[in-house]
């Protein structure tokens, strides 16, 4: 039995968002939805096939409402950074996995 220790310092807030990330490696987009989201970065669910692996730097879309992108002036908030765990444990049956990103400042 694995025992994980809580290394989160801010707050997750339970937010399911469609995202996009973008993939370097890939060089193209995966579509895929939040899970929770702190000040310091997402959980995110991506179709199995997307190749991402822990260490590499990606870009999340976060797309807003068409009244918060004329407030904002942008359609979308676009944070990068690195995957830092891969979770292919709990999502493997509905052909997805899990994404842990964190940001970079």
């Amino acid at each position: 039995m694995e025992t994980l220790t809580e290394q989160r310092k801010e707050t997750r807030s339970n937010i399911s968002w469609p995202v996009s990330i973008w993939v370097p490696e890939a060089n193209r987009f995966f579509n895929g939805r939040s899970t929770n989201v702190s000040k310091n970065g997402v959980f995110i669910r991506v179709p199995i096939t997307t190749p991402v692996q822990p260490g590499h730097v990606v870009e999340i879309n976060f797309p807003r409402t068409t009244t918060l992108a004329k407030e904002k002036g942008q359609f979308a908030r676009i944070k990068n950074g690195k995957v830092v765990r891969i979770d292919r444990q709990n999502l493997l049956r509905d052909a997805q996995i899990g994404v842990a990103v964190a940001f970079e400042n």
